[in-house]
């Protein structure tokens, strides 16, 4: 995480064979946003990548609780994964 912004957090996310960078809105919603590095989350890449604030955002992280109007939390997998694993 190393965008300078009061919104947006630039991850650069770890998928097995190959890295994104993606852009998500969770600045303001997180004390410390840094206490999301290390850990795995859901992501959706398979979208056309999206320029945001001058840089190419190329995925989207899933978090829960956004649109119900509570503080949210990212959708993590109950066991710890390999990088790239697909949903489904």
């Amino acid at each position: 995480m190393h965008f300078n912004s009061r919104k947006l957090c630039q991850l650069l996310v770890d998928f097995g064979d190959f890295k994104r960078t993606i852009l998500c809105g969770i600045q303001q919603e997180r004390e410390n946003p840094k206490e999301l590095i290390g850990k795995q989350s859901l992501f959706v890449v398979n979208l056309k990548p999206r320029s945001m604030a001058g840089i190419m955002s190329e995925g989207i992280m899933y978090d829960i609780g956004y649109e119900d109007g509570i503080v949210p939390v990212i959708a993590i997998p109950e066991h710890s994964v390999p990088n790239g694993t697909r949903l489904g």
